[in-house]
Formats: structure tokens, C-alpha cells, sequence
């Protein structure tokens, strides 16, 4: 790929198509959940700043040195960057993060709903202090967000929204039933919140990645990672940076024009639909 602008020396996972024409310029993306050095929020955060958004990032109870850090590289690629530390399970803290956002750039384009918290435990073992907590992380807050940014969608007749959901919200796995329900929950309100919008310029769509490397496969045995990339048909785990590329296709025109409701899944055949 030839590419003349520089990026992979900036970035060595940069997608540019050598003409570096910006996919998302002029666009303001809210991302949530950029916590994770090693995450999919962050990883789609960097491609947004290298197609032209400017971004608000949220995160919660992250080391404000290493967030401040991240918007320095992001703002590298040229994009202005508006940081937000809150509990997003909260009506209060989310309003507060749209305000916030409307009053720096005064519109919201592309809302990606990255945040997430993963646990597995047997049914048996399952309080009901986990089960709330998983669904206020994983599928109140996706709510709460996209209830506080479709307002401003509505008024400019424009948004794109983009949950991320996982596979297993598909087909379930052992352990993780209040995980499964919460990602499942996901696609479910995205579905209806894309028959919802759909007149009004606003897609929503999900992305349900497979087996990702991040933190929160850092403490995966070996033997599970060993046996996972044997079912899977791609053999191997994927990297965030490989997820990232669904978000932009899904926020950019016209690429994503024609997708609403819609679950991709980047997953290596793990679920095929």
C-alpha cells in the first residue's frame, strides 16, 4: 500500500488509503468506554483522529496523566479533543458528558457506545450485586447516552450511533450469563432504535467483536485462549486495532449510508449470520 502522508510512521496500524483523503472530517464522535490502554474505545478513538473527528472521550476513574497523555497523541493527527471522567450508569453523569460536548463543539455526530465490563461466574454463584452491576455498565449506560445524544442527532436530521456488543450476546457462552444478557440487550435496543430514527437521518448499528486481545482477556488460563483459537475459523485472537475499522465504516459516508440495525461482527467466524 503505498502511503505518502506519514502515518505509519506515526501509527503502525494506520489504514490510510495513501491519498489520506479523511473519512470523518468535520465530524464530532463521542466515544465512551477509553479507559483501556489496550481497548476497542481507544483503538477506534485513534482511527476517528486520523480520519478528521474531533472526539469526546469518556472514561471512568482512568489516571488523568495517561488520559491527557492520549489526547496529546490524538490531537497529533489534528483533532480536538474534549476529555469526560464519570459513571455513565448515571442519568446525571451522562447529561452532564452531552452538555459538555454540546457546549465545546455544539453538536454530536457519531455516538460509539465502547464501554463495558466483562466477569465470568457460574449462574449458581451469580449475586444479584453482579447481575445489576453488569447491566448498569454494559446496557443502561448504551441506553442513558443514546437517549441523551439523540437530541442533538434529531436536530441536525443527522447521526450516526454505534454500540459495541460482542459476540456472545449472539450465542452465549458458559459462565457468563449476566454478560450474554447485557450484550444481548444491546442488539436488541439497537434494533429498535434503528426502526425508531431511521426517518430522521440517524442510523444505529452494532458491532460485536469475537475474542479480542485487551485487558479484559488478560487474565484468560492459556488453555481457554488455546482452545478458543482452535474453533474459531480464523485461528487466532484479534487485536482492537482490527476492530476499528467496522466503527469508521459504519460512521463514514457513504459507506454506512445503507446500514441500520444492522450487527457486524469482526470475530473470526466465531459467529456467522
Amino acid at each position: 500500500m503505498a502511503v505518502s502522508c506519514g502515518c505509519l510512521e506515526k501509527a503502525p496500524n494506520c489504514f490510510s488509503r495513501g491519498d489520506c483523503k479523511m473519512r470523518l472530517k468535520n465530524y464530532v464522535s463521542m466515544i465512551t468506554g477509553v479507559s483501556s490502554g489496550s481497548g476497542i474505545g481507544r483503538a477506534i478513538a485513534r482511527l476517528f483522529a486520523m480520519e478528521g473527528s474531533s472526539l469526546v472521550l469518556s472514561s471512568y476513574r482512568q489516571d488523568e496523566a495517561a488520559m491527557r497523555a492520549l489526547a496529546g497523541e490524538l490531537e497529533d493527527y489534528g483533532s480536538r479533543v474534549l476529555l469526560f471522567d464519570g459513571d455513565l450508569s448515571s442519568e446525571e453523569t451522562v447529561r452532564k458528558l452531552v452538555a459538555a460536548a454540546e457546549m465545546q463543539f455544539g453538536k454530536v455526530d457519531v455516538l460509539v457506545n465502547s464501554i463495558g465490563i466483562s466477569q465470568q461466574l457460574p449462574l449458581s454463584q451469580l449475586t444479584l450485586a453482579d447481575w445489576e452491576r453488569m447491566l448498569s455498565v454494559d446496557l443502561t449506560a448504551v441506553f442513558l447516552t443514546c437517549r441523551e445524544v439523540l437530541p442533538l442527532m434529531l436536530r441536525q436530521n443527522f447521526g450516526r450511533i454505534i454500540n459495541v456488543a460482542s459476540q456472545i450476546g449472539q450465542k452465549g457462552a458458559v459462565e457468563c450469563c449476566h454478560y450474554a444478557a447485557a450484550k444481548a440487550g444491546v442488539i436488541g435496543f439497537t434494533k429498535s432504535l434503528a426502526r425508531e430514527v431511521g426517518g430522521s437521518g440517524i442510523t444505529a448499528n452494532c458491532i460485536a467483536p469475537g475474542p479480542i486481545i485487551t485487558e479484559m482477556l488478560a487474565n484468560t488460563p492459556p488453555e481457554w485462549v488455546k482452545n478458543k483459537k482452535a474453533e474459531l475459523v480464523i485461528p487466532r485472537i484479534g487485536e482492537a486495532f482490527e476492530v476499528a475499522p467496522t466503527a469508521v465504516f459504519l460512521a463514514s459516508a457513504p459507506d454506512g449510508n445503507l446500514y441500520t440495525g444492522q450487527t457486524l461482527g469482526p470475530n473470526c467466524g466465531d459467529v456467522m449470520l
